[in-house]
């Protein structure tokens, strides 16, 4: 057992050594096995034909390994595998189980592994390989798209390319004539060829639009000659683009028209119409006189968008003057191509007939505008000119001038009826250097009345200046100088101004009123000038404010000048010679002489407004109480006659009470009725005024104030009925009632005429003294 197992010991290194230099020159092998298949081997890329028509399944190649091993199995694997695609277990063969369309698909890509059909391990590692499809010429030409659309343009000489088409064979292009594709021309062939790539030209030189402007040809695609393809037909249709070959013609020999003579410079008389067989874009109709003499009277305009010719007038017309034209006119196209010039003329003519007739025109100024010149202030100038229009129709109207409008407004300048330019008054230039005005020409009809046709014209009016303001001077600022200040300082810088003109050349002249101050005056030759300190040391206990009076003239034809005071106050500085306190000057607050004259006419106007109305006021109380006198009833009378306190003296009694107050209505002269009296006027003696009288008033005085403020009574002033007619009184005392029995000779008949208010009266005192009387 011993010697065995030594022997086992011995021999089993070298039995593995054995065994590993197998297994080494099995796997190197393998190895030079796989290497050669990767290299030999047909597998890796097998083919097929596409549309095999035997039965299926239909072989496709076999792939092969150099394992030996009797449990071997082949399989295949990838997206078709065991669908379209099978391998045959033991001998490797592969099988298409479809008919393959290179067209659908031209290759597949599948995996091949050998395992051990016992525990499915891999003999082998994976292996890729692929299957093409072999093309068969089995698919016609298809043009890409049904309809091709091309254009060229007409008249274009033979050969030119129109357009391109377009058909893709589904074969296989690299085999042979398989997708080859030949075109051919089978409708319209007479006017249209194309060539094998596809690409049409023309075979004519005479392609017209203007007789036949788009064709419909047919190509035929099919395979290359020699293969027994089918073939396929696209139709294509061409347009011929338009070219400028055609002049434009007009469609009538003459045109006629009407157009009023106040037709408007410019405005249009009257259109010419042309064919033109070109398309818009190429009508360029070009219009031009022939024949008369009316050019520099009309213009011909071509309208771009309807190729008519516009007839304008190129000055005013005249139907006076002339009342018809007649010229011919030509139309042409310059921009033709005369290549393709066809016959016919590369002209045509027409006769135009213009018929002016007459309107009623408005009149027509001679000169336009017109400008006067007038020196301002002038008295003596009172007509500047005048203007003139007339008639332009054969009527020949008058003409009556009328003033429009002014500037500025007012009434500065004057127009006659008969156009003569008058002032009323001098002008001012420096109100308005220049007056304008809207002068209106009016026809007059044969019945004097103005025709509203009317034109206008401008009148100019400048005014010349005239050296009539002197210069001014201007306040810039308060002059101030310091009490201690040192001689030539200055203290302020004065100018002027002149509401005239002032030339280029023009200066002003400074200069003070008087010599005797503390100030001096010191030009600057620049229209300006300085005042100055002349000693120096102002005393301000003297005067804190000097009024230095500064003449200012200028240098105008008369020499105008003017007196200015300036107001300088006199300041206490600092040793730096600020100022640190003046004096408050009080403003000076001026009123021109046209503000006082306003101010005193508005016074005016408002005293006599006050006065007219507190006259108005007083005669209307007045004349209330005049008709209240006149409006009481008997009654009314008689309680005013008995209620008042004092009965007084008696009969005799005339001081008293004044009963002259019953005939004020005479005395006012308002009688009821118009009837004459009989009565005879009655002088008495005047009466010497007595106490009696002087009560009598004072107690109608006291009795206006109790009815004044008695709110209880009815609103009436009994004052009325007491009013006084003077000193004379044809009426005796009525003190008493027994009155109407005096022994008086006077006939009081004559108040039965005053109407029904003096009834009472008349009964009392015309009555019998038996009789009596109920109140």
């Amino acid at each position: 057992m011993k010697l065995i197992l030594l022997l086992s010991l011995f021999l089993a290194p070298a039995f593995a050594y054995k065994e590993s230099q197998k297994t080494k020159q099995n796997f190197s092998s393998n190895n030079t096995s796989h290497k050669r298949l990767k290299r030999d081997w047909i597998w890796n890329q097998m083919h097929i034909k596409e549309e095999i028509d035997t039965p299926l399944p239909h072989h496709v190649g076999k792939i092969t390994s150099s394992v030996r091993n009797n449990n071997a199995k082949y399989i295949i694997e990838g997206e078709y595998a065991n669908t379209i695609f099978k391998v045959e277990e033991t001998s490797g063969d592969v099988y298409a189980f479809e008919r393959l369309d290179r067209e659908k698909k031209a290759e597949y890509e599948l995996t091949a592994l050998i395992i051990d059909r016992r525990n499915n391990r891999s003999l082998e590692p994976p292996s890729k390989f692929i299957i093409k499809v072999y093309d068969i010429n089995d698919n016609a030409p298809v043009f890409v798209q049904k309809v091709f659309n091309g254009s060229v343009p007409e008249m274009s000489p033979v050969g030119t390319s129109v357009t391109k088409v377009t058909a893709v064979d589904a074969d296989d292009p690299t085999v042979t004539g398989h997708a080859t594709v030949t075109y051919q021309v089978i409708k319209g062939d007479e006017y249209f060829t194309v060539d094998d790539s596809g690409v049409i030209f023309t075979t004519r030189a005479d392609l017209d639009r203007e007789n036949q402007s788009t064709y419909e040809i047919i190509v035929k695609a099919k395979d290359a000659p020699g293969f027994s393809g089918d073939s396929s037909t696209a139709t294509v249709i061409i347009t011929l683009t338009d070219i400028n070959d055609n002049f434009p013609v007009f469609k009538h020999q003459s045109f006629h028209f009407k157009v009023p003579e106040n037709v408007s410079v410019g405005g249009e008389v009257g259109r010419v119409k042309v064919e033109d067989i070109d398309e818009p874009q190429h009508r360029n109709t070009k219009y031009s006189f022939v024949r008369g003499d009316y050019r520099d009277t009309f213009e011909i305009v071509a309208n771009p968008y309807t190729n008519e010719g516009i007839i304008r007038p190129k000055k005013p017309l005249d139907f006076e003057k002339v009342a018809e034209y007649r010229f011919d006119i030509e139309a042409t196209d310059p921009t033709v191509d005369l290549r393709y010039f066809k016959s016919g003329g590369s002209r045509s003519i027409s006769t135009v007939t213009i018929e002016v007739t007459d309107v009623d025109e408005p009149p027509v100024f001679t000169k336009l505008p017109y400008e006067f010149k007038v020196r301002e202030n002038d008295p003596e100038k009172k007509t500047l000119g005048s203007v003139w229009a007339y008639d332009p129709d054969a009527a020949k109207r008058k003409i009556r001038f009328v003033r429009r409008k002014a500037s500025p407004n007012g009434d500065y300048i004057r127009v006659s009826d008969t156009g003569i330019i008058q002032l009323p008054k001098p002008l001012d230039r420096e109100f308005s250097s220049s007056y304008n005005i809207t002068v209106a020409a009016q026809e007059i009809l044969e019945d004097g009345r103005p025709s509203d046709r009317e034109s206008h014209a401008q009148v100019h009016v400048i005014v010349i200046d005239e050296n009539d303001n002197a210069p001014e001077l201007v306040y810039p600022e308060e002059p101030r100088v310091c009490e201690n200040a040192a001689p030539g300082k200055v203290i302020i810088r004065i100018s002027a101004t002149d509401k005239d003109e002032i030339s280029p050349r023009g200066f002003f002249k400074y200069s003070l009123a008087t010599e005797d101050s503390n100030f001096s005056l010191v030009e600057n030759h620049d229209n300006t000038a300085n005042i100055t300190v002349k000693y120096g040391q102002f005393n301000r206990e003297l005067a804190k404010i000097h009024y230095l009076p500064v003449i200012i003239s200028d240098n105008g034809d008369p020499e105008l000048s003017s007196t200015n005071t300036l107001v300088i106050s006199v300041c206490k500085c600092n040793e730096k010679g600020d100022f640190t306190f003046c004096e408050e000057r009080a403003k000076q607050v001026g009123v021109s002489i046209q503000a006082l004259v306003a101010i005193f006419v508005c016074i005016f106007t408002i005293i006599v407004l006050l006065a007219v109305i507190a006259l108005l006021i007083l005669l209307r109380k007045r004349h209330k109480k005049d008709l209240s006198g006149l409006g009481r009833n008997v009654a009314e009378i008689h309680e005013q006659l008995v209620t008042y306190d004092e009965e007084g003296g008696g009969e005799m009694d005339t001081t008293s009470y004044d009963v002259s107050v019953l005939n004020s209505v005479r005395k006012n002269g308002m009688k009821p009725e118009t009837v004459p009296s009989p009565y005879a006027q009655v002088q008495k003696p005047p009466a010497n005024p007595t106490s009696g009288a002087e009560k009598m008033e004072i107690m109608i005085e006291v009795k206006k104030d109790e009815a004044d403020n008695d709110r209880d009574l009815l609103p009436y002033d009994t004052l009325h009925i007491y009013g006084y007619e003077g000193a004379e009184s044809i009426a005796e005392s009525l003190s008493s009632l027994e009155s109407g029995s005096s022994d008086s000779d006077i006939d009081y008949d004559f108040l039965n005429d005053w109407g029904p208010r003096f009834k009472m009266l008349a009964e009392l005192y015309g009555s019998e003294p038996n009789e009596d009387f109920v109140y």
